[in-house]
């Protein structure tokens, strides 16, 4: 595969002035010249093939060729919404839901979460995808949701009919391979025995990853993996 840089904005055939980050790690740190060839994408589905015209210290000048189609998505959508682990957990938990192919991530504040997230993490988050997509190949862009109460994540109407709640015990089903399902985690020690109750009112199924413990990001990945492991909706 090759180099791929993303840029937020439209690409067409024909000359492509890319600048800011992208283009300072294009020209300085991997030191692309004149006749590299290049993978320019910008979240649209497409793979943008490109030829470097000349690189400066704040720009590259790039002949794009057409567009090409590149289905690297489930096919479905994957929602994850999580309380946040501590530290740099984090980061790994978004970088490692965007070579999954999750769709959409929501930060969730929830009762015993120890990680209280702000709206600026909206923004790393979004950062944290674009270069994790730019590794795996992806050509659409996990989405980032502002962090939300639960009983608001609850309420949402704009996620799959599927929904499942992961939670502990010996007689919950086993999380089951589907298609559209948004699936929610919770913090270290878990959602309350209130979480739980509101979200069977509103409809939501409980299900379980096993009879162990695992940490948020565990779960989380455990979990998207197991429900985008058949590319086929539901």
């Amino acid at each position: 595969m090759a180099d791929r840089f993303f840029t937020p904005d439209p690409i067409a055939p024909g000359e492509l002035a890319l600048t800011g980050a992208e283009a300072h790690h294009m020209a300085a740190v991997r030191r692309f010249a004149p006749g590299d060839r290049v993978v320019l994408f910008n979240g649209d589905g497409y793979d943008y093939p490109a030829e470097v015209l000349s690189a400066g210290k704040r720009s590259v000048a790039l002949t794009v060729f057409p567009p090409v189609a590149v289905d690297r998505e489930l096919g479905f959508p994957l929602v994850v919404g999580s309380a946040l682990p501590k530290g740099d957990r984090a980061d790994f938990l978004i970088e490692k839901l965007t070579e999954l192919g999750a769709t959409r991530f929501v930060p969730l504040l929830t009762t015993r979460a120890v990680v209280q997230p702000k709206p600026t993490v909206v923004e790393k988050f979004e950062r944290a995808v674009i270069e994790a997509s730019k590794q795996c190949g992806r050509n659409r862009l996990m989405a980032i949701d502002p962090p939300r109460q639960w009983d608001e994540f609850l309420r949402l109407t704009d996620v799959p009919l599927n929904r499942v709640v992961l939670h502990t015990g010996p007689d919950l089903a086993p999380v089951a391979r589907s298609g559209g399902c948004v699936v929610a985690v919770g913090p270290e020690g878990g959602f309350t025995p209130e979480e739980i109750a509101r979200a069977t009112t509103a409809g939501w199924g409980v299900a379980s990853l096993g009879p162990r413990v695992l940490r948020v990001e565990t779960a989380a990945l455990a979990a998207a993996a197991v429900l985008s492991a058949h590319r086929s909706g539901s």
